[in-house]
């Protein structure tokens, strides 16, 4: 499935056809090797051989999330076909249409539905043509497994129905889809497509995969951010065998060598002068720092009734401040890429999640033609956001261009750690007013993140190189679900944009999302301390939302949240439950759950023994597909809440290794109980994140339960449970 090939020879390969009729609505016919890349031409994602194979061209690529597999079914099932006879070709920009960055929970949710509307187009476009050789009414005729059937029993491949010249086809709004009680495939739990190569080492990770005559290069990090290159001396590798050149653009310093090793050691030994820069802030006042930022601009982003008079008048009112801390993406394998640069055009290997955006930086970067540059998806080690894999692409394009060879980057532990993106720090100053009556009365909230939205985040060699990448600050959709889902008169939140974070931001799974709904749902929680109302009982009072209700009905159900007993706070080891709710961006994907924890009041240790979760994104493609995406939402966010914080001193990050941003291990992982709630009948919502962002006020709300005290800062370390239990 990673096989890389030309158009040409793509269309040519047993007689593949871009899907193509003979019908009055089907476009002029355009030569082979031009296929369409439009989004809005069935041509665009599938093609069809005369076999009867099909070929799905497909921006949005599966990150190891199993994506693959649920877009071969939505397809299989509209066009009533075999699984066994799609394959999928992922982000490749020569081959497949633009559809946006892989991320937010968007492959199923838009991409998978682009899929399924030119599925329906094509099975139509078929029945027709079929119709008109059978001399049949159309009505009388049925696909199953690549067949057409007429009521007599007439069969006819769909492979014999394409011709010989490729013919476009747009996708019709209205093709009829199947209704969701005729789907075979949908809804149905199908194993993963990847994971029989992936156990017996036959498929090509990103990490694998290699070029005839390719060389190894590595590229030699500032001693600081903005830090500049003053010398190197070459003759301090003279000594190492292969070498074959030494590449300088600017501050960019790299090395490429005929084996990896050599390339690796180079990198270590190559003797050079850096000047000095500390100027990051002081990470012991990082809070400080992030309050003192200048603000660009404030961006309100609800606001209902009179909020600011309430508060003022309430008899009792309640603040809190909540904070998440910097995290980097810890992708397990390291980023990598190969590039090579032939006759002033680029072709670059990448786990990018987002080919089409990556090959826009490459051509600014390069100073050429976006038609210049083709970047292929070939699948990495995870990312959940935008991670390094766009940095190495961009230093092998750099380097491929300075040598004329194939080259293939492989980053390091050091280089990720210390050089992919970071979610930036996060800051949240909450308040509400209670009436006389014991009632909600007022919400406000004020978020202190750094400007910018999801858009091109700078490369690093670009930047070091003094090149242009189109790049901005970048930190996400970070002002999502910072607006709440439920009914309260009174309501204002606020967001004030940051001219700047300490360390370059990017998105990392569920932006946004996943802190500000810690903040909102802990601080839900206090309010219900305070007024002596159930965590669960004061949502369904602000409700209104009927499937929000009853998903967390089920979830009560599920966890026997009404049965739970009061728990010993005197004990050494202490137990407790905490729950959580979301719609994700208040328009899709709702979520509730329900975390079991221990602490132990000695050492501040707190372990997450089990996660109860209800979970409704409508039409599920693949029940299987879903769990796995779900138990990785909160093993990941487990890791990240309880663990993960990037340190960093004046001049550059410190975390440089698993020791010194240790994740979460095979032992702590909680067990994962999951109510899925099927919605056929609906439009299906992505899974990918959602999850995530009820992790950590689920944890929150459970540690207070066991032990009375409130824990507002993200990672929940022994250090600060413990801190935090001594104040209480």
């Amino acid at each position: 499935m990673n096989e890389m090939i030309n158009r040409r020879k793509l269309l040519q390969a047993g007689g593949a056809l871009i899907v193509a009729f003979s019908l009055p609505m089907a476009r002029a016919a355009t030569p082979a090797a031009e296929k369409t890349l439009s989004p809005d031409r069935v041509d665009g994602f599938l093609a069809v051989a005369q076999d009867g194979r099909v070929t799905v061209y497909s921006g949005k690529v599966d990150l190891g999330t199993g994506v693959r597999t649920a877009l071969t079914q939505i397809v299989a099932d509209e066009l009533d076909v075999s699984m066994k006879q799609i394959t999928i070709i992922e982000g490749d920009t020569a081959l497949t249409p633009d559809q946006g960055t892989t991320s937010g929970s968007f492959s199923i949710q838009n991409g998978g539905m682009q899929l399924r509307r030119a599925a329906a187009t094509a099975r139509r476009a078929l029945l027709r043509r079929a119709a008109a050789q059978m001399d049949r009414d159309i009505s009388t005729l049925s696909i199953r497994n690549g067949v057409v059937t007429a009521a007599g029993g007439e069969r006819l491949p769909i492979g014999s129905l394409v011709e010989p010249t490729a013919l476009a086809l747009d996708i019709e709004k209205d093709a009829p889809q199947k209704a969701p009680g005729d789907y075979t495939i949908v809804g149905k739990p199908v194993r993963r497509l990847d994971i029989p190569a992936k156990v017996d080492g036959r498929f090509t990770f990103m990490q694998d995969f290699k070029l005839p005559d390719m060389l190894h290069g590595r590229v030699v990090r500032p001693s600081g951010f903005g830090a500049t290159l003053v010398s190197y001396d070459e003759s301090s590798i003279a000594d190492i065998p292969g070498i074959v050149k030494v590449v300088r653009i600017s501050n960019f310093l790299g090395v490429v060598a005929k084996s990896e090793w050599s390339a690796i050691k180079a990198a270590q030994q190559l003797k050079v002068t850096w000047s000095s820069w500390n100027d990051l802030p002081d990470q012991g006042k990082i809070w400080e720092h992030v309050r003192n930022t200048p603000v660009v601009h404030d961006d309100v982003t609800s606001r209902l009734g009179n909020s600011r008079a309430v508060l003022g008048a309430a008899p009792r009112k309640l603040r809190a401040t909540y904070d998440f801390a910097i995290h980097t993406h810890g992708s397990i394998g390291p980023s990598c890429a190969v590039a090579t640069f032939i006759d002033g055009k680029l072709t670059c290997w990448t786990a990018s999640q987002a080919t089409h955006d990556l090959r826009k930086q490459l051509a600014a970067m390069l100073a050429i033609s976006d038609a210049d540059v083709r970047c292929v998806y070939v699948e990495g080690a995870g990312c959940y956001g935008r991670n390094g894999h766009e940095d190495a692409a961009a230093d092998a394009a750099l380097l491929a261009r300075a040598v004329g060879t194939p080259i293939r980057v492989q980053w390091m532990r050091a280089d990720e750690h210390g050089w992919d993106p970071k979610g930036p720090p996060t800051l949240l100053d909450m308040r509400a007013g209670v009436d006389p009556q014991g009632n909600l009365a007022a919400w406000e909230s004020e978020l202190f993140v750094p400007d910018g939205s999801a858009t091109f985040v700078p490369l690093t060699g670009a930047e070091l190189a003094g090149l242009n990448s189109l790049g901005k600050l970048s930190p996400g959709g970070v002002l999502n679900d910072l607006s709440i889902p439920y009914d309260i008169p009174n309501v204002t939140t606020t967001a004030h944009r940051l001219q700047s974070t300490p360390l370059r931001p990017a998105w990392i799974r569920s932006p946004g999302r996943l802190q500000n709904t810690f903040a909102n749902e802990s601080f839900l929680d206090e309010i219900a301390a305070s007024i002596g109302a159930d965590p669960l009982d004061i949502r369904l009072q602000h409700l209104e939302d009927a499937r929000g209700k009853e998903l967390l009905e089920r979830l009560a159900k599920l966890s026997k949240w009404r049965e739970r007993r009061e728990p010993d706070r005197n004990a050494e080891v202490v137990t407790g439950r905490g729950l959580a709710y979301v719609k994700y961006e208040l328009v899709r994907t709702y979520v509730g759950a329900v975390a079991d924890v221990e602490i132990n009041r000695k050492t501040g240790a707190l372990a997450v023994k089990r996660f109860y979760l209800a979970h409704d994104c409508g039409q599920i493609i693949n029940p299987d597909g879903l769990r796995n995406q779900i138990e990785g939402c909160i093993v990941q966010t487990v890791s990240r809440i309880l663990k993960e914080e990037v340190t960093f001193d004046r001049s550059m990050v410190t975390s440089l290794d698993w020791a010194s941003y240790p994740i979460l291990t095979f032992p702590e992982i909680p067990e994962i109980v999951i109510d899925l709630i099927d919605r056929p009948q609906e439009v299906p919502w992505g899974g990918g994140e959602p999850t995530c962002a009820v992790v950590p006020s689920a944890i929150a709300g459970a540690v207070f339960e066991a032990t009375g005290v409130r824990l507002r800062s993200v990672p929940f370390t022994p250090r600060k449970v413990l801190a935090v239990l001594r104040a209480s």
